[in-house]
């Protein structure tokens, strides 16, 4: 049916409509349907002063707000509007994903209008808190937990994901010397900066937890002359990771554990973990601090590497239910909850926000490229809950409301540090 045919209204139980102008006379029922819908979102959502266009099922439109549009929203049927306006955070990504509701303009520009008209966390009304802890509960980070959830995104596939990743199949911020570098040299300029500013040196022991399809632990073996242990539960990744070092001849260097990062064992000079925080949850962050006190030695350093936020809030109930299941972005005082319980000294945190918001820009084209070889592999509500996935989180990072934290830390009495950032900046510099 075309999306702006009229449909006719859904029945109640008890015989009435549930449509508030199925009485009218037939030539006034489109603009009373708009008024009314109109009336309702405005009620629904006060903090939209964003202007654009939205389209109803049944040809009838109205404005948000005065101004040029940025976009229209075109809503396919009543029903994807009506739960929008009851579950917006888990309605619209799942809507879109089915087609029912279509962003005609450009995605990312709309979607970045919408992360500023967002409310400040304590405006945020009692109800639609509780609907949102109702709708959507966190899935558990507990170690069988954490295989599931990893499983539900890393496991589909090695194929679907070296489409549109680097060479190296990095799936983490880059960090680009310069905007116009290229992903592939972004990404191992990412791998230099972490090493660098672990002040790696020939012949130390590094763990490294959450190692994804393991390029950060080989370019620390064959770069850094380091041994490296590498842990992660994706079966799929552990896989092509002991594949490919292997055939680059560091099996011998780099040891790929399929494991819990809670099951780390042994003493290393530095301990890593890059984009394994958002997946480790609030409630465990003490324990993987003791993990990492357990493994690390007095003169060790440590890096954890996250997406993060400028101040706590739960993680959208569709990116929770529908692509990341036990994510959750930190601010920065609730990381320190791994830091600060083992008397761990933070050293640097540099915040690389606008370098993640170029990497998806790398990924989302890419990905656009590919769409037709994704849809053959999975079908279409893969392809478009992805497009929306990596647009959002492109917007969510230029617009400020993600941030990308790279925190350097080390045990209290090591006095083996670095006496300056020079070397982090500089790599001939020997400070």
């Amino acid at each position: 049916m075309d999306g702006r045919t009229r449909q006719a209204s859904p029945a109640a139980a008890n015989g009435r409509s549930l449509d508030p102008t199925a009485d009218a006379p037939a030539g006034r029922v489109h603009a009373k349907q708009s008024a009314f819908y109109q009336r309702l979102f405005h009620r629904l959502f006060p903090q939209i002063d964003m202007p654009f266009r939205i389209l109803l099922w049944n040809g009838e439109e109205f404005a948000t707000a005065a101004g040029e549009p940025i976009a229209s929203v075109h809503f396919r049927d009543r029903a994807a509007f009506l739960r929008l306006l009851l579950q917006p955070d888990l309605a619209f990504g799942d809507a879109y994903s089915d087609g029912r509701i279509e962003v005609e303009g450009d995605l990312i520009a709309f979607l970045e209008r919408v992360y500023r008209a967002q409310p400040a966390p304590a405006s945020v009304d009692f109800l639609r808190r509780c609907l949102a802890g109702w709708w959507v509960r966190p899935s558990a980070n507990s170690a069988n937990g954490s295989r599931r959830n990893i499983h539900h995104h890393y496991d589909l596939g090695n194929e679907f994901y070296r489409l549109w990743l680097d060479d190296q199949l990095v799936y983490t911020c880059a960090y680009f010397p310069n905007p116009d570098a290229g992903l592939d040299v972004a990404q191992t300029a990412k791998m230099d900066h972490v090493c660098r500013k672990l002040w790696l040196r020939p012949g130390e022991n590094v763990v490294e937890a959450g190692c994804g399809w393991g390029s950060l632990a080989r370019h620390m073996a064959r770069d850094y002359g380091v041994t490296v242990t590498a842990y992660n539960i994706s079966k799929e990744q552990i896989a092509y990771a002991r594949k490919r070092a292997k055939a680059e001849g560091l099996a011998d260097r780099v040891h790929y554990v399929e494991d819990d990062y809670r099951n780390i064992s042994g003493r290393f000079d530095a301990f890593v973990s890059v984009g394994m925080l958002e997946h480790v949850g609030p409630p465990h962050y003490r324990e993987l601090g003791s993990v990492i006190q357990r493994c690390l030695k007095p003169t060790g350093r440590g890096l954890i590497h996250s997406i993060g936020r400028n101040f706590a809030a739960p993680t959208s109930p569709w990116l929770e239910k529908r692509i990341f299941p036990g994510s959750y972005m930190p601010c920065l005082r609730e990381i320190m909850d791994v830091f600060e319980p083992m008397e761990f000294s933070v050293l640097d945190v540099e915040n690389l926000r606008l370098h993640y918001a170029k990497t998806l820009e790398h990924w989302l084209r890419r990905f656009e490229a590919v769409a037709d070889q994704v849809e053959k592999m999975f079908d279409q509500r893969l392809v478009r809950a992805w497009r929306l996935y990596l647009a959002a989180s492109l917007a969510g990072f230029t617009t400020g409301f993600m941030q990308l934290f790279q925190v350097v830390f080390a045990p209290a009495t090591n006095n083996e540090i670095a006496w300056t950032r020079s070397r982090v900046y500089n790599p001939s510099a020997n400070s």
